[in-house]
């Protein structure tokens, strides 16, 4: 049953200026140190209205060297501490930390505190990347894919340990922990995370993006939830079956769609033909970011051809919107065609309790907070059977 509604704001800065096929290339585009920092304003905002609305977690990712404006936050921890001063209840989520951009320990260390500060209100999620520009800067695997995951893996287990063991070592192929180095009269032999999160086990999302059965049975034996956003249909649903399955494997009895979360890319109209006019230019430019780096899953053609990390790979040009509408993949809609598709997913998906909203590249800032306001007042309540706060 559907109880959560959230926001997945992944820190760019374009404001609908000139997006879509027409409009700038994508790397043409360039931003000045100033309005490449106005994601944190953008954050603020957006998380207080959120708030106000009644929504649960503002989601977003981190990334880095995104001149071009669009992910423009490098660290999670750091900006869920900022925002909490600025709100009382939204929780703030990591979709997600790449791993293998960081040293596991930092990584660990970083998320604590920001558990400690914010009282709790941070959520822990993890990813591999998908960019060579970032990952392989940080002299870390991106195009080698099996380095990628294994690497991936190790660093995982690190964090872990660090989370819920009060001491811990490790010893692996990328990582020997702690040396055996003298230290105070003794050699050392273990380490402890200070300071641990205060909330454990640490509550691990990460996103579903291939779909392999080795990626379901590593979530599977972790207990990681899983989140999923702009995939067809027939694949979500593919996904959905798979990740239970999975679990039941490892001991876990799970509803279809438990411990999942369906992001959707979206437009609320008053009508059906507005919504898909409005949505069109926001999808093209979405296209033109994503579909280089191999992020699209809308048919199976594309997921047959991989790109780094296992991820479908695809041309631009030959995305086809209406196909992509027919695989509800991105959703125009009225708001009550939201509510009965929402509806529908209950009724397929009894476990699935987190709907997560998209804020795609190219809408501005102004247009996404009436599309929050538009679902909040008309959408949710079919749900949670009560009227949110008026803005």
């Amino acid at each position: 049953m559907i109880k959560y509604f959230s926001v997945l704001y992944a820190g760019h800065v374009l404001e609908g200026d000139t997006i879509g096929f027409k409009g700038t290339p994508l790397d043409e585009r360039r931003y000045s140190n100033e309005r490449l920092a106005s994601v944190f304003e953008i954050s603020k905002d957006i998380a207080q209205l959120m708030e106000r609305l009644g929504y649960d977690i503002l989601w977003s990712a981190e990334h880095h060297f995104q001149r071009e404006g669009y992910e423009c936050i490098p660290n999670l921890s750091t900006w869920g501490v900022y925002l909490a001063q600025h709100t009382k209840r939204l929780k703030f989520g990591c979709a997600f930390n790449v791993l293998t951009m960081w040293h596991p320990i930092r990584l660990a260390e970083d998320f604590a505190v920001a558990d400690i500060l914010t009282n709790g209100r941070m959520i822990f999620g993890i990813g591999r990347g998908y960019h060579t520009r970032e990952v392989e800067t940080f002299g870390a695997p991106m195009l080698d894919d099996a380095a990628n995951r294994e690497l991936f893996e190790e660093q995982f287990e690190i964090v872990m340990k660090a989370f819920h063991e009060e001491a811990f070592s490790h010893s692996g192929k990328h990582y020997t922990l702690p040396p055996e180095v003298p230290y105070r009269g003794y050699t050392l032999k273990d380490i402890t995370l200070v300071p641990r999160p205060i909330r454990r086990p640490v509550e691990v999302w990460q996103p579903i993006v291939s779909g392999t059965p080795r990626a379901f049975d590593f979530m599977a034996k972790h207990g990681i939830k899983g989140v999923m956003l702009g995939t067809a249909e027939q694949f979500i649903d593919q996904w959905i079956h798979a990740y239970q399955e999975a679990n039941a494997r490892h001991g876990r009895t799970l509803q279809l769609g438990e411990n999942m979360a369906l992001g959707l890319w979206s437009y609320l109209g008053d009508t059906h033909e507005q919504a898909k006019s409005k949505l069109q230019p926001i999808f093209e430019e979405h296209v033109k970011f994503a579909a280089p780096l191999g992020m699209l899953r809308y048919r199976q053609d594309q997921m047959q051809q991989l790109g780094p990390t296992g991820v479908a790979r695809h041309i631009a040009a030959g995305v086809d919107y209406e196909d992509v509408l027919a695989k509800k993949a991105w959703i125009p809609a009225t708001t009550a065609e939201m509510t009965d598709y929402l509806k529908d997913l209950e009724r397929r998906y009894p476990g699935l309790e987190h709907i997560i909203l998209g804020f795609p590249f190219g809408a501005s800032a102004a247009d996404f907070k009436d599309q929050l306001q538009r679902f909040a007042r008309d959408v949710m309540p079919a749900f949670r059977g009560r009227a949110v706060a008026a803005h």
